[in-house]
Parts: C-alpha cells; sequence; structure tokens
C-alpha cells in the first residue's frame, strides 16, 4: 500500500492545512514582551519630564503622549495597547510612574483620568492605521506617520480627556474644551516627534511592526 492510496504526505512534501482546522494566531515573543516591558518604562520615564502646569484643571503638560503614540505607531495596535496598558497597571498597583509621580487608583477619579484612561485606546487606533491604512511606504514617511499619530488623539484621546474633565470637575462641555484646548499645541509638537522617529525606525527596520512568534522544537 503507497503513501499516495493512505491519503499521508510523501517525504518532502509538504503537509495541507484542512480548511476546517481553525487558524492559530500568532502568540507573543520574547522579543514582543521585551519591547512592551521597554516602552511601559519609556512612557513612566517620560511623565517626568516636564510636568508643566496649564490652566487651574491640575492636568500638567507632560511627554507621557508621546511615549503612548510612539509606542502604537513603532509596535502596532496589540503591542502599543499592551505596553500603554501595562504603564496603566504599574500606576495603579502603587508605582510612581504618573505625571508629578504620583500614582494608585485614586487617579483614575483625578481630572486627568480621562486622559489617562484613553491612552491604551489611542495607542491601539494609531497602531492599526500605521499598521494597516499607512501601508508599507506610508509607515517610513513622517507625513503620513504624523497623521496616523494624530488621528489618535483627535479620535480618542481629547474627547475622552473633556469626558474626564467634565466629571470630575463638574464643568460643562465648552468649559472643558477650553481647557483642553491649551494641550493642542504641545500635542502637534509632540506628534511631529513621534512621526519623525517613528518613520526613521521603520526604514531601519521594516518588520518592526510584525510582532514574533515564539519559536518552537520542530518535530
Amino acid at each position: 500500500m503507497t503513501a499516495e492510496s493512505t491519503g499521508q504526505p510523501t517525504a518532502g512534501q509538504p503537509t495541507a492545512v484542512r480548511a476546517d482546522e481553525p487558524t492559530r494566531r500568532p502568540r507573543l515573543g520574547t522579543t514582543d514582551l521585551a519591547l512592551i516591558a521597554s516602552f511601559a518604562a519609556l512612557i513612566s520615564a517620560l511623565a517626568y519630564v516636564g510636568a508643566i502646569p496649564v490652566g487651574g484643571a491640575g492636568v500638567p503638560i507632560t511627554l507621557q503622549t508621546f511615549g503612548v503614540m510612539l509606542a502604537g505607531c513603532l509596535l502596532g495596535p496589540v503591542r502599543g495597547f499592551l505596553a500603554v496598558l501595562l504603564y496603566l497597571a504599574l500606576g495603579a498597583i502603587g508605582l510612581p510612574v504618573f505625571a508629578e509621580h504620583t500614582s494608585g487608583l485614586g487617579t483614575f477619579t483625578q481630572p486627568s483620568a480621562g486622559y489617562l484612561i484613553s491612552f491604551p485606546v489611542a495607542a491601539l487606533v494609531a497602531g492599526l492605521l500605521v499598521t494597516y491604512l499607512a501601508g508599507e511606504r506610508g509607515k517610513t514617511r513622517a507625513a503620513v506617520v504624523f497623521l496616523c499619530s494624530i488621528a489618535g488623539s483627535i479620535l480618542v484621546i481629547h474627547p475622552a480627556g473633556i469626558v474626564g474633565l467634565m466629571l470630575t470637575l463638574d464643568m460643562s462641555v465648552a468649559e472643558a474644551f477650553r481647557i483642553d484646548v491649551l494641550y493642542w499645541v504641545g500635542d502637534l509638537l509632540k506628534t511631529t516627534m513621534v512621526a519623525l522617529i517613528a518613520a526613521e525606525v521603520h526604514r531601519a527596520f521594516p518588520r518592526l511592526l510584525t510582532a514574533r512568534a515564539p519559536r518552537t522544537a520542530s518535530s
């Protein structure tokens, strides 16, 4: 009885994948986990830089959003989201990684709560745009990355920040918007930095947006 008659693959012949078999999603490898941890640490460090008080809402300008959007634009949606989520988790359990060395769950009831909570989603949105809409050429063009990054801020961070200000300070939409608009100039500068850095990095490492699945021993 031959291999053909039994339906078994012959030597050197690739094994066919059955159509009814579920597609396995690639897991995160050690390199991915290292990148996630590194960017969480980077955002923590950037939260200390600047911390310039703005207005009377108690939400200072820092480089947090620079790290958040850089994580999304460099690592892609999943790893960028996880890196920022890890950063928030570190602050929630008591490590002083938020602006002005604050920490704890109580931070999420302060005027900055809306901005903080929006960070992982903003990284996710920016990562999706850079990965799937910008394309191979777009991710190496600073102007395209800028648009992807600023979209995350416009669609996620600022609306969430305005809602947070309204809920914690009992403000109207107009009052909260007048505070939020003070952060726009800084965001434009930080987004420009993100675009320039991310475009250069993607030129040097064109596969950076692709997660590295862990290697398994061959049978």
